[in-house]
């Protein structure tokens, strides 16, 4: 399995843009780890994508459908990517 690594450029301290941004509900989102922060989900869910359906505090509600199911998890938005749907 390959390392995690940011680029040189991105090293250091993370992104206030990104540590602070706005995700509303109903946004189709990639849920990939930002390396700098911890992450408090599986590693599994790396790479899935899901649709967040409301927050708590700072963190988004989070659905993925893992196997036949969904189930929903709690990611910070730093992790989170939003999916364009073009």
């Amino acid at each position: 399995m390959a390392r995690q690594r940011k680029r040189i450029r991105e090293k250091g301290k993370l992104r206030l843009s990104q540590y602070f941004k706005e995700i509303s509900e109903g946004t189709n989102v990639a849920v990939v780890t930002d390396v700098g922060a911890k992450a408090m989900f599986p590693k599994r869910l790396k790479g899935l994508n899901g649709k967040v359906i409301g927050s708590r505090g700072k963190f988004k509600l989070v659905q993925i459908k893992t196997g036949n199911k969904m189930k929903t998890f709690i990611i910070h938005p730093i992790h989170l990517r939003v999916l364009n749907d073009n």
